[in-house]
């Protein structure tokens, strides 16, 4: 298993927290670290997590850190969590629809959440003006 290092420019600690956003809601999470790396979470060391500021009119929910060697917060949990946060600021959350796919004679080269780059059958992307 690897180490993971705070985020924050220039810190070489070791992170102890998550900090994620949403975004919707003005409200920064901080929490503990998450079991994997993702790209929404920003890891955190100690002395960042304590000295965190967000921007004027946000909020930020603490949820408790668990230090080694006890037990780490079931993320079943933290999403129940989320949704009951959710729930009582009144904002439904829809689920993620994926897009139809293209018509058969369209190429799919990548596709990436809602994004799809499909090869262009005439060759010619580079003259052409979208919009």
């Amino acid at each position: 298993m690897t180490t993971r290092l705070c985020r924050h420019q220039g810190c070489s600690a070791r992170a102890k927290a998550t900090l994620t956003f949403a975004y919707a809601q003005r409200t920064a999470v901080l929490g503990p670290l998450a079991p994997a790396k993702s790209p929404e979470g920003i890891d955190l060391c100690g002395d960042h997590c304590e000295h965190l500021s967000v921007p004027r009119g946000w909020d930020v929910v603490r949820l408790p850190l668990h230090e080694p060697g006890t037990v780490a917060a079931d993320p079943q949990d933290l999403r129940a969590l989320a949704d009951a946060v959710r729930a009582a600021a009144g904002i439904v959350t829809q689920p993620i629809r994926r897009p139809p796919p293209p018509p058969a004679n369209v190429v799919t080269l990548a596709e990436r959440r809602h994004l799809r780059m499909v090869a262009d059958p005439d060759g010619e992307a580079a003259h052409r003006r979208v919009g």
